[in-house]
Formats: C-alpha cells, structure tokens, sequence
C-alpha cells in the first residue's frame, strides 16, 4: 500500500472540495492530484527511484504537502530537514541520507548553498535543486536546478511502481544522538498509514475538518495529519510559521477545526493581548505534544478556546503517537476539577500500540501512579529502525519493545504520567536538544575546565537550556562570552540561555557529575547568572 493512496481516495471522492488553503492559494483535491503526478514524473525525470531520497527544507506549504504524496508515489523516502538548523547540521544530514534532490524555499538560498558545498566535500550527493520561488540571480550552486512552479504544471505521466509495500520507508526524520550526530528516524508506509487511520478513528477526524498546520510540518508533531486529514477528504489550512497574534487571527478566518500544537506556542496565546478579540467557536480540539504542559495551562486553554483539550505524546520512532487524554466515557461524568486532572496527564495508549511502563529488570510498575519505571511500546507504528545504525537500532530495542528513555508513573486507569526523562534531553519551544552536543561545544571552550548542560524551567519555552561550568585554574570569562562562543558552533535553539559558574560540579558514587544535584543545588542556593 503506498501512501500515494490516501490522494487518490480524496481526489475520487472528494475532486472538487477544497484541499489546501495557503494564504491566497486555494487548490481542490483534483488540482492537488494533478500537480503531484507532474511533480512525481519530473522526480522520476530527475533520477530518483524507488528507495532513493528526497530532501525538503521549507516552511509550512502547499509545496509541502505536495512533495509528501510525490515522494510516495514513486516509493522515494522524504527526508525533512529543520529550517532552524545551521549549514555544518544540514551538510551531515544532506550526506548522511545521500539525497540527490533537494526541495528548497528560495528564502533559505544562501543556507542551502552553503549546506550542499559543505555536503558536497563531506560524501553528499545531491545533484538538483528545486527551487520554491525565485532564487537570488547570482547564486553559487553549479549543479541542475528549476522551479517547483514548473515542476508541477509540466505534464508527464508518472510511473507508479508496482513495489512499494507497508515496509518500504516512505521518510526519514532526523533527531540528533545522544553525542549529537545526526540519526534518520525510518517510517514506512505501514507506519504512517496505520497512523493516521489510528488518528482518524481516536480523533472522529472527518470531511468537515479544517486541520490548521501551524507547528512545522518537518516535524511529526504536524506532519501526520497531512496523511489523516488528506484520509477522510477534510481541509489543510497551512500558516507557514507560528505567530501568535497571526494564529489567533487565522483560527478564526479560515474556521480552523483542530489543530496541534506544541505548550510554548498554546502559552503564548492564551496570554497574547488580543486574544480576547478572536472568535474560536469554529474549534472542537486543540491537542498539545511534544513538551510537557502546566494544568494551569491547560485549564485556560479549554476556558480561552471554548473547546475540548487533548494533551498528546509520542516521538519521531512512533509515527508519533504513543497516547491521548482523551478521557474514557465514565470519566467524563466526573467533576470538572477532575476531568481536568485527566486531561492534563501524558494519556493512555494510543489505539495502534501496546504500552508498558516496566522496572530496570522488566517487570511492570504498580499501576498505583507512584511507582516509576520506563515506557516500552511496540505496535504497527513503531519504526524499523535507524537510517545505516544497526547497533543503535538494536540498542533502541528490548525483546521487540521500543524502549523510549522516558520515566513515568500509570494509574489504575492505565493513564501515565512523564516524571522524567531517562536520557538528558531537554525540550526546549517543541525541539529536543540533547546535552552531550551542547557540552562537547563548551568543553571546546579554551577557558573551560567541566561543563554540564541541562534544562532548566522557562516560562516562555517549557525549558530553557542551561550550562553549569566550571573554569580552569587562572581562566576568566563570561556568560555573555561563552554564549557568543557556542553561537559559532550550534543552532539559535541549541545555544544556553543560562550560564552558572560553580567552583566544582557535584558528582555520583561512580564518579559520574551529578545533573539532578546541580539542579538541586541552584534551587536551594537561587544562584543566578554569573559573570
């Protein structure tokens, strides 16, 4: 089954409703069809073949949502690159996928340029470059190249190969590893596509959906409603970049049904200014994920919006999701107060997977919401595995359990709770920086002597990213200095934000520093900032 499917369903059934709504565009079901084969066959005119990769690095788009169904239609795996990432990150994706086309936005040209010739010198193969919109005049990529608008008018008959089964990979999302090289997440076609019928069932998404697409779609956290929404014949109302006021404003005008959305981004807007000035009465749901949420949070969402609340999570090896708190029909005759308190938990399991929370020696917790232990899945959802990482793979596994690294509690309901994180990952507006890149930036520092990054509580973006350092033996610095310094080095979201000098860092029994006892320790002491 290729995902390509999905189209064709809603262009037979639904040929003249509206599909996508991306500021003044407005493309039918048929006419979203017609320029997905014609941008399929010029792929295929390209070079690229069944297995072969397709990097696309844009803003939230109708190209966007197009180049999905293309690449899955000539069975080609899409890889979507973060916009936010610097030349150096998207060079080592860039080789370590070997694409050979790249779908850019004209906007990004000098990063793009910049990414493929350091690509290029490092074992990537991309050789064209489809441009969304017009790119500078004096550009320096030597290689074939052509407009995206072009692309999609040509007419060509595409090719649709008769291989594509539920475990040819249809993307490959990269997440950084715990040292901070880049790793693809694989999803097949059976992955995604369970998904979104999981979706659709969980959700009752139908024809009169209007999905906004505000958080990125080069994230999951958005990406699979492209497939869902596109399932049952409903509309994508695209917003390429999340701005509050611009948000609010959009919920209303395009009579956005649902939509996901990740807390920094539902904060913001619940304290915006004007957000008593909208209408939301076109909302039925807003889900939230990718970062833990105050109830606080969440009681103004469901006041502000007037709508139901679903708090969600998963992760890239999921397709995303592993739960919903979506509450069951006898809870939902409970007080508010407590409705609340079920709503604003991690979830049960989604209806695609099996989920366990187990001790270090497997056995399951005590569903007692005290006792903590580790979240396993496993299900038809679950990636194969890592792009060319076999050993990670293996090591991501346990008896055929995806082992997640988070640390939570489960109720007698079955409904869990994330307490902690097994790994040092801090989430920071929706995207997970991982310490061990940060620290191996700052132990690069000359004045340096130990460094240790962790995520500390902001109000803003959920966690901000915090250093604790330690200088060498007559070595001065500063904060302002040593962030100005990891600037060169890592991307805006990556940089810490906080930089706390301790005279030594508190270490385990083993030896090990002690990030829990920094914390700790900041806490007692409300040490601040230091110069």
């Amino acid at each position: 089954m290729s995902l390509y499917q999905f189209l064709r369903r809603a262009a037979t059934l639904f040929p003249n409703s509206v599909a996508a709504v991306d500021g003044q565009r407005s493309l039918t079901y048929h006419e979203i069809d017609q320029r997905v084969r014609h941008l399929a066959s010029n792929l295929q005119l390209c070079g690229v073949a069944v297995g072969d990769r397709i990097a696309m690095l844009d803003v939230n788009s109708i190209e966007y949502l197009e180049s999905y169904f293309a690449a899955a239609a000539i069975g080609a795996i899409l890889c979507p690159l973060n916009f936010r990432l610097n030349p150096a990150e998207l060079a080592a994706i860039l080789a370590d996928c070997q694409a050979h086309v790249l779908i850019a936005n004209a906007q990004f040209a000098p990063i793009v340029e910049a990414a493929v010739d350091a690509g290029l010198q490092s074992g990537s193969k991309v050789s064209n470059i489809i441009w969304i919109g017009d790119p500078p005049a004096e550009h320096g990529w030597n290689g074939e190249s052509q407009r995206y608008q072009q692309a999609v008018e040509q007419t060509g008959e595409v090719s649709l190969p008769g291989s594509i089964t539920p475990d040819t990979v249809a993307q490959l999302y990269y997440t950084s590893g715990t040292t901070g090289r880049p790793k693809g997440v694989m999803l097949t076609h059976g992955n995604v596509a369970l998904h979104a019928i999981g979706a659709v069932a969980e959700l009752g998404l139908c024809e009169s959906d209007r999905w906004g697409h505000i958080a990125p779609m080069f994230h999951l956290a958005d990406a699979w409603a492209t497939f869902a929404i596109t399932m049952v014949g409903g509309c994508h109302v695209i917003v390429p970049k999340f701005q509050a006021e611009q948000t609010l404003a959009a919920i209303q005008q395009q009579r956005i049904t649902i939509t996901n959305l990740i807390p920094t981004m539902l904060n913001l807007m619940v304290k915006h200014p004007q957000v008593a000035e909208h209408s939301y009465s076109s909302l039925r749901c807003i889900l939230s994920g990718g970062a833990s949420i105050a109830p606080e949070v969440v009681r103004q969402i469901i006041v502000t919006f007037g709508c139901d609340y679903v708090q969600t999570y998963g992760m890239t090896e999921t397709s995303p999701y592993l739960t919903l708190s979506l509450l069951k029909n006898h809870l939902k005759t409970l007080p508010t107060e407590d409705q609340l308190r079920f709503k604003s938990k991690t979830g049960r399991a989604f209806i695609t997977v099996e989920l366990k929370v187990v001790r270090n020696d497997g056995s399951q917790v005590s569903n007692n919401e005290q006792e903590v232990g580790e979240i396993l899945v496993r299900g038809g959802t679950i990636t194969p595995g890592y792009w060319n990482r076999s050993e990670e793979t293996k090591a991501a596994f346990q008896d055929g359990w995806l082992k997640t690294g988070d640390l939570a509690v489960i109720d007698e309901e079955g409904y869990v709770t994330i307490v902690d994180r097994k790994k040092d990952i801090i989430i920071t507006g929706g995207e997970n920086v991982y310490s061990t890149e940060v620290e191996n930036i700052l132990y690069q520092h000359p004045a340096i002597l130990e460094a240790a990054a962790f995520g500390i509580p902001d109000d803003v973006f959920g966690e901000a990213v915090a250093a604790a350092v330690v200088l060498r033996e007559l070595q001065k610095t500063s904060a302002e200095e040593i962030i100005a310094f990891c600037r060169n080095y890592l991307s805006g979201y990556k940089i810490p934000r906080h930089i706390f000098f301790l005279p030594a860092l508190p270490r385990t029994g083993t030896g090990k520093i002690s990030k829990r006892t920094i914390r700790e320790q900041l806490a007692a002491t409300k040490l601040t900032t230091a110069d």
